[in-house]
């Protein structure tokens, strides 16, 4: 039989393998032979040309402070929850649900339906738009399960670009980094409206208004549903109610990034309240649901993806056509985390202890505030520090510049993204001096 190339390159490695040679040179020439054959050491490289990547400008700032050997060495970047001992922090009531799933003999590991898990599905959009929603029991809102918020976020605005007739969304200024990436990659044309006045350290309400307002007939608009990101600053219930209208009147399309509910002001249903009001006058949205926060379930890539529409039938289209976006992405879900969440949201005992848990650790985060503003008042830091007592939910936009902010990290080792965002929820009452002094020394030393 005639012997291929591959047969013969295998022959003269096995030749090399049996020479007193191989002894002597440690199989340098066996090397170079695997080395010429796959290529992987070889100079000539198909991806020489490609460049070291900048780290994330949030996840960076994790790996810079992992690099530090200071014992006083904080990091306020990273968005997860800590407790007061700054550690991580898995829920009471999700170490009960897993243990009801450990303990269910009848639970296997077969794939999930593309859509995910049913049940999963059907108690997140009563979460968020409420149980009594006339949208969730008429049955007009297609809800998925995905890769928690991002996954959301990436599915949703998929669809939109292939089946809706706008392909331009408005994002706030500022807003979450990864949200221009999201939508760009996805296929829509990213435009921004004004949102935060770095004056008053507040909402610029007028100019939000104004830009909606010029916003092309149809457009997407991409609201934060509560506690926004970086900010912390959110419109008021009345505010809420004046961007509906305006966005009513022109038809745009309301796409809510829901990442904290329940995790800003300790009600889930107070933190619903914009979605809500949008759901309530019949029109369509889409909102992205994330368990990340609510649940610690930060590593599980809980969420799930709604799109209320106008009838029954118009959501079961649209669902179906979320099955095609998804199956070529990644197939299906995984079930776990979903799991451990219906788990919760269908027993009510579960479901009191986690809105118990959750409003710990709101409170927290609002003591954390309370407790900076008064340590920056005795020290006497120039300035107006108001807005971190007025700012809600996981994240304070300090006001602090990029060479404040430098200052903080080189002299006192404190870690943040140079926008001046800090994490409330890394805060302790023991870090909470060591913050105020490095805070007071910026401002004081650095214009």
């Amino acid at each position: 039989m005639e012997q291929t190339p591959c047969d013969r390159r295998l022959a003269t490695i096995a030749r090399h393998l049996n020479s007193p040679r191989s002894e002597i040179d440690g199989g340098s020439s066996i090397s170079r032979l695997v080395t010429s054959a796959d290529g992987g050491r070889s100079s000539d490289s198909v991806f020489n040309h490609v460049v070291r990547a900048p780290e994330d400008p949030i996840l960076g700032v994790t790996v810079a402070y992992n690099k530090d050997p200071s014992p006083v060495k904080l990091n306020l970047g990273v968005g997860a929850y800590r407790t007061e001992e700054g550690k991580p922090l898995v829920l009471n009531v999700v170490k009960k649900a897993e243990q009801q799933l450990v303990n269910d003999r009848s639970r296997v590991k077969e794939y999930l339906p593309i859509v995910g898990l049913a049940e999963f599905n059907k108690l997140s959009a009563k979460l968020i738009f409420g149980a009594d929603s006339p949208a969730v029991l008429e049955n007009r809102v297609a809800t998925v399960q995905c890769l928690s918020g991002t996954g959301s976020l990436r599915i949703g605005a998929e669809f939109l670009a292939r089946h809706y007739h706008q392909k331009v969304i408005y994002i706030p200024q500022p807003t979450w980094g990864n949200h221009p990436k999201v939508f760009s990659l996805s296929g829509l044309s990213v435009k921004t409206y004004r949102y935060y006045d770095p004056a008053t350290r507040g909402l610029d309400f007028r100019g939000l208004l104004e830009d909606l307002g010029s916003a092309p007939s149809g457009a997407i608009v991409l609201l934060h549903a509560c506690a926004h990101n970086p900010t912390g600053v959110d419109p008021s219930l009345q505010q809420w109610e004046q961007i509906r209208k305006l966005m009513r009147s022109k038809r745009l399309m309301p796409f809510f990034d829901s990442a904290y509910q329940g995790f800003a002001s300790g009600s889930l249903d107070e933190d619903a309240q914009s979605v809500r009001l949008f759901v309530a006058d019949g029109s369509e949205c889409v909102v992205a649901q994330s368990y990340a926060k609510n649940m610690g379930l930060y590593g599980e890539r809980v969420g799930a993806l709604s799109i209320v529409c106008k009838s029954a039938d118009i959501a079961s289209r649209v669902e179906s056509q979320l099955k095609i976006v998804i199956r070529p992405m990644y197939s299906n879900p995984p079930i776990h985390g979903a799991s451990i969440v219906a788990c919760i949201l269908r027993d009510r005992q579960l479901y009191h202890e986690w809105t118990v848990e959750l409003k710990a650790m709101a409170d927290r985060i609002i003591r954390m505030r309370h407790q900076l503003y008064s340590a920056l008042q005795e020290r006497g830091t120039p300035g107006d520090w108001s807005h971190i007592i007025k700012q809600i939910g996981m994240f304070t936009f300090t006001g602090l510049n990029s060479k404040q902010v430098a200052l903080m990290t080189a002299e006192f080792h404190i870690y943040m993204t140079s926008d001046g965002r800090i994490s409330m929820a890394g805060l302790s009452s023991a870090t909470v001096p060591h913050l105020a002094d490095a805070m007071h020394a910026a401002i004081t030393h650095v214009v």
